[in-house]
């Protein structure tokens, strides 16, 4: 995940900034050779969870290490403000939300401050990868990270990524204007919002652990040529590799099975 000047109002974040927000002074990484995702915890020494880390993001949502529980909220949406704009930073297209949108998750609320995507999916479910994964990424007034990762599937041509991506900067550091509605926002959404959960990490430098990962298990769909056009303004796939589960287990708030 990429996490560009998000938030800098609160004290507690000022550490968290200059290093989860992907700071322009900080060490370079990238998704291919030497500053590619096998090499990001040796580039430099803030980086070095991205090696040491035994709750690291992506995984593999496998049924060995699911369990169902009906113990697990649903998560409650409020999705109700619109877009600002679309950044392209290089490693990923980020559309940055205005304040007003969040979620409920053990009873705190996380403002959601912008979302993006992958190519291929970073997480995969059962062994399944898919074309283009969208991480919708909110804070809380603590500066505790929760992730909403949205799997598309191939099929028909989504029409709130062809809007999306009609407006997408084809260049690295540009930005454009995009005040959309709510609708967008919801529109990702699907009907069942059952998830799985597990504690995780950012997928990106430095790689920080502690982040509450919510994988919704219904997918949305997007045309290949859809995942095409993506790829050629990023040059290359922007995905984190599989990290090892290790120890932990996967949460299911659904009672059928997958």
């Amino acid at each position: 995940m990429r996490f560009d000047k998000i938030i800098k109002s609160t004290f507690c974040l000022v550490a968290l900034c200059g290093s989860l927000f992907g700071a322009s002074n900080g060490t370079h990484w990238g998704y291919t050779g030497h500053d590619g995702a096998e090499n990001w915890g040796n580039l430099a020494p803030e980086y070095s969870t991205c090696k040491d880390g035994k709750n690291q993001s992506p995984i593999n949502i496998s049924k060995g290490v699911t369990i169902t529980t009906s113990k697990l909220e649903d998560i409650y949406f409020n999705y109700k403000s619109s877009t600002s704009d679309i950044v392209n930073n290089g490693h990923t297209i980020q559309v940055n939300v205005k304040e007003g949108s969040s979620i409920k998750v053990d009873g705190i609320e996380f403002h959601l401050k912008q979302l993006h995507f992958h190519t291929p999916s970073e997480n995969q479910i059962d062994g399944k990868s898919f074309p283009l994964e969208a991480h919708f990424v909110h804070i809380s007034k603590k500066g505790e990270i929760a992730v909403i990762a949205l799997m598309f599937e191939n099929g028909k041509e989504n029409q709130t990524i062809k809007e999306i991506w009609s407006r997408m900067p084809k260049t690295a550091g540009e930005k454009e204007c995009y005040c959309s509605t709510n609708e967008v926002l919801n529109s990702f959404l699907p009907k069942n919002r059952a998830y799985y959960r597990f504690t995780g990490s950012l997928t990106t430098p430095p790689c920080s652990e502690g982040v509450r990962w919510l994988v919704l298990k219904h997918y949305a769909t997007i045309s290949e040529a859809q995942t095409k056009e993506f790829l050629e303004v990023m040059h290359h796939e922007n995905n984190r590799p599989i990290q090892d589960i290790n120890a932990r287990k996967v949460l299911l708030n659904s009672p059928l099975s997958f």
